[in-house]
């Protein structure tokens, strides 16, 4: 077989791989499932879909088809040939602004859409909690919905017409049909005539249109995923007077790929809605009583309702983003309703929300009604949507796992079936998560199991067993948005009946009779507790670290990735995570691609030492190590810190590559350098030695490298401290980091002179290096001495009325956030209490700006135009709030952040000659650009020194650091 997938790959325009690296990143998704691919495809071009096809046919293997991959039911894993259409597959064909649709291929994102339709006024209603990453394909196959569903239902409401390649290789057109047209179409003679023939035999069959009618779930419960959608196109005109005109999107739709390859898509736009949202965000006692007030909520028309309890609510305080989201909440409620509404004015949802709180009060139900308008509103809906993220946050092997999570009921029926539902969980000793569509009926429930046990993977199965009698019970749908996949494809028979599942399993015959198309999906699935990602028992080491992972180890800080694919989002989303994915748009160069291979081999290894793959490290080698996963992964997987802790692994089995022992000991090669700069620069700077240098260190011939400062800022600093005459009101230290001591001297004099200007004494204390070339290159035990030996000079000092402040952000976050973990069990304690209080100096202004100490009277009333750029670290670990409330103090000055991710550098990555190509394409997604459309006036800020780098490399243009610009603006 391998013979023959090299000489398809040959005949291909895009890429297929059949290694054992992109295999195993492609044989999870977002679900507890893992099956290894037999290989993974990259098609550029519908002819390369229809060679794919043709090879299936050919060989009796299968297509599974993939887009953005977060799927909860183990629908785009398999052992066939995964078909990824999320890169190439990309492209809004057609826009008829008149008739309002608009037609795309499956790989374009929705909100992406959504930005390139905003200015015709127009949009696609349905919207999930992946919206930033998640495809138009995946959306279709899964029959996607999402919180505004109470307005905009399924996308099967908006899907119009599908381009698509079926099974025997023809490409064919599916839309809306007349009763004549649809008979026209069964008289064919072809793959596509048999599809029309087959489903009118079925259809028009009385006692099948009968048992259809009466087993599939009541028409009230709108999210009606189970299965094919049959009991749809049993109402159409062909089988029904005065039904729906046919169209067999309807079935396509929630198909899951299992019974065409589509290629474009066409779907309907709706207007967009009014300007003013207001969303009321009541907080409860109890789930109970929160479904309960749902219902008089609903009475008032709302956009969306929806819930999120007090698991949830307890996950955010413990994740760096959604902490500084969840402002608004009171207490511990047990759970929180939030109730969008969406009119003209802002008055009259504040009528509607006051009203809402009297009928609710009236009948006992919350204790608290914050309305929130404006950019408040986004950061609620974040904080929802990272529900499916932050539950990765448990410690531990027990997780909160996808097994019921989709089942849907008439909303009038939720309370009822939820007080059913945990009478479940409580005769098993378990709970669950209960969070989102409670405007919909639809609460995505996660029991909190560990899968890993024996007894885990039985309790797994039998919650599915009596859940889908439950929702038998009050004819409920137990797929609504999600999909039955794997994990429910077993329980249809259940849910519809022995008949109408032998209906479906000829309906995916007829389409698909070699079962190419995505197989044991929906139909014909094996047991649900199967094909999991671990089996039962299985041996998994201890793992000895040199970092710390807090109540859990290396593996169990890997496997808090459950695949949400937050890391897949593009630069036109926004953040930071991930700057490779950006670039690159492989799975490969994502956060969820580098925890899958960290889990894959620390999980199946059969090495001594579990770390020593060349597979790992080829995945590793594009993280940037840029800290944002950290932040903005919901659920808090810290790539860098496991990248570090691989390398070091790795190194102990492979040995420290020369150019990471030169990148690590900068200060050692800089401190000589300085002895004579001038000389140093010269050989950097020229041409022909500077170039053979770079060439010997392993750096990119393109890049220009750092210079030094002709004196060091310590070597100022002690001259400095013998001129003065007069010393400020509250001593404060100043870490005088590698980077600004050696480089960039004159920012570290320019803040020293700026804080003694503002009435403080600054005191360099000594100290060593900050480490963070060494944690850069992954020699943690290097690292580890320095910080210890940086904790124990450092702590006696530094406290509340005396901190440590810093220029350089990733050596001065060093201390906040790999200190603890680094530090000497003697020392932990230490290091804790020192992180409390140390600050970057752009915290430190602002901090002592809200105080008042620091006034608007002290520097200039120009009028000023800045443009800042933040570092990724300052971002992840503090926030750019402190620089726009430094450089804000001149009156007149304004501030405009550059909306950048990463600004491609990142420390030596930029400078090293395999990955210069990369480092300037992730510069010239946002930043780069960015900086070419200021003009001269305008001012270009960076507190990074790579960053300043960068953009002088990439533009030509110099940017300041933030001290610079407030000590510029001084009168």
């Amino acid at each position: 077989m391998k013979a023959k997938l090299q000489k398809l790959s040959k005949q291909l325009d895009g890429d297929l791989f059949f290694d054992t690296v992109m295999r195993t990143l492609y044989a999870t998704d977002a679900s507890a499932y893992r099956e290894m691919p037999l290989a993974v495809a990259v098609p550029e071009s519908k002819g390369d879909i229809q060679k794919l096809i043709a090879f299936a046919q050919a060989n009796k293997t299968s297509l599974i088809p993939r887009t953005a991959g977060t799927s909860l039911a183990g629908q785009v894993v398999g052992n066939g040939i995964i078909v990824d259409v999320s890169k190439h597959f990309t492209q809004i064909l057609e826009l008829n602004e008149a008739e309002r649709w608009v037609r795309v291929q499956p790989g374009v994102v929705r909100d992406e859409l959504n930005m390139f339709l905003k200015p015709y006024g127009l949009f696609f209603g349905p919207e999930t909690s992946t919206a930033n990453r998640a495809m138009i394909g995946g959306m279709v196959g899964n029959n996607s919905c999402g919180s505004n569903s109470v307005v905009y239902r399924s996308t099967r409401e908006h899907l119009l017409e599908v381009t698509a390649f079926l099974s025997d290789g023809t490409e064919t057109v599916f839309k809306e049909l007349t009763v004549d047209a649809f008979h026209q179409k069964c008289e064919q003679d072809n793959l596509e005539g048999k599809i029309y023939q087959k489903t009118r035999s079925l259809l028009s069959n009385y006692d099948n249109q009968v048992e259809i009618r009466k087993e599939f779930p009541k028409k009230t419960v709108e999210r009606r995923n189970t299965g094919y959608a049959i009991d749809i196109l049993v109402d159409t005109e062909p089988f029904a007077a005065g039904g729906d005109s046919f169209n067999f999107c309807s079935l396509i739709a929630g198909s899951e790929g299992t019974l065409a390859f589509l290629t474009e898509i066409k779907l309907n736009l709706v207007p967009l809605p009014p300007k003013e949202t207001g969303l009321l965000c009541v907080h409860f006692n109890s789930v109970d009583e929160a479904l309960r007030a749902n219902l008089i909520g609903l009475q008032f028309k709302p956009s969306a309702s929806e819930l999120i309890d007090q698991y949830i609510l307890e996950c955010t305080k413990e994740n760096i983003e959604q902490n500084k989201n969840r402002f608004f909440v009171q207490g511990d409620p047990g759970a929180i309703l939030v109730i969008e509404f969406i009119r003209p004015t802002r008055e009259e949802i504040l009528t509607i929300t006051n009203n809402v709180e009297i009928k609710m009060r009236a009948a006992g139900l919350g204790y608290h009604f914050p309305v929130l308008f404006g950019e408040d509103t986004k950061k609620i809906w974040t904080l929802r949507k990272a529900g499916l993220g932050l539950l990765g946050n448990l410690p531990g092997d027990e997780k909160a796992v996808p097994v019921i999570e989709d089942t849907a009921v008439d909303v009038n029926d939720l309370p009822s079936y939820i007080r059913d539902f945990n009478k479940i969980l409580t005769k098993h000793g378990l709970h669950a998560v209960h969070y989102a569509h409670a405007g919909s009926g639809e609460l995505h429930l996660r029991p909190i199991i560990n899968l890993k046990t024996k007894e885990g993977n039985q309790l797994f199965r039998t919650i599915a067993e009596e859940v889908a009698t439950l929702v038998k019970k009050y004819n409920g749908s137990l797929s609504g948005e999600h999909g039955d996949g794997r994990l429910r494809g077993e329980f249809i028979k259940q849910m519809v009946g022995e008949k109408n599942y032998h209906l479906l399993q000829e309906i995916k015959r007829s389409w698909d009779p070699e079962n190419i198309f995505n197989p044991n999906k929906i139909v014909d699935t094996p047991p649900m507790n199967t094909m999991l990602r671990y089996e039962p028992g299985q041996f998994t080491p201890e793992f000895k670290t040199v970092f710390r992972f807090h109540q859990q180890d290396i593996l169990q800080h890997a496997e808090q990735c459950n695949g949400s694919g937050d890391c897949r989002k593009t630069e036109l989303s926004g953040g930071t995570m991930c700057p490779s994915f950006m670039a690159t748009r492989n799975e490969k160069d994502t956060t969820r691609a580098r925890a899958n291979i960290l889990r894959e081999f620390l999980t199946h290894s059969g090495k001594l030492n579990r770390f020593d793959h060349k597979e790992i490290y080829e995945v590793m080698d594009l993280c940037l190590s840029c800290k944002a996963c950290k932040s903005e992964c919901p659920s808090n997987v810290d790539m860098a810190k496991l990248k570090a802790e691989f390398l070091q692994q790795y190194y102990d089995a492979n040995g420290v590559p020369f150019r990471s022992k030169l990148i690590a000991n900068f200060s050692a090669s800089a401190k000589f350098g300085s002895m004579m700069p001038s000389v140093y620069n010269f050989f950097v700077s020229n041409p022909i030695t500077g170039n053979l240098i770079k060439r010997i260190s392993g750096f990119a011939v393109k890049r220009s490298m750092p210079t030094l400062s002709k004196t060091t800022l310590l070597n100022w600093y002690n001259k400095h401290q013998k001129e003065i005459t007069q010393k400020g009101k509250r001593k404060v230290y100043l870490f005088c980091d590698e980077f600004t001591n050696y480089n960039d001297a004159h920012i570290g004099i320019t803040a020293i002179l700026l804080l003694e200007r503002l009435g403080y004494e600054v005191i360099i204390p000594q100290h060593e290096e900050s480490g963070r070339t060494w944690l850069s290159k992954g020699l943690l035990r290097d690292a580890q001495k320095i910080i210890n030996r940086n904790i124990v000079a450092l702590s006696p000092l530094v406290s509340e009325a005396t901190p440590l402040i810093g220029i350089e952000p990733s050596a001065i976050l060093t201390f906040r956030d790999e200190y603890p973990d680094l530090a000497s069990d003697a020392n932990v304690a230490a290091a804790k209490e020192l992180a409390k209080h140390v600050f970057l100096i752009d915290e430190f202004i602002a901090s002592e700006i809200g105080k008042g100490n620091i006034t608007k009277g002290l520097f200039t009333k120009e009028k000023r135009v800045i443009r800042l750029h933040g570092h990724c670290q300052q971002k992840a670990i503090s926030s750019m709030a402190a620089s726009v409330k430094m450089l804000t103090l001149p009156e007149q000055y304004i501030v405009e952040t550059i909306p950048s991710g990463c600004c491609g550098m990142a420390g030596s990555f930029g400078f090293e000659k395999e990955h210069y190509d990369l480092s300037m394409q992730i510069g010239e997604l946002v930043l780069l650009p960015a900086v070419r459309k200021q003009d001269a006036e305008t001012i270009i800020a960076a507190p990074g020194t790579s960053c300043r780098h960068q953009i002088k490399d990439g533009t030509g243009r110099k940017a300041l650091h933030t001290v610079e610009v407030l000590y510029q603006a001084l009168n």
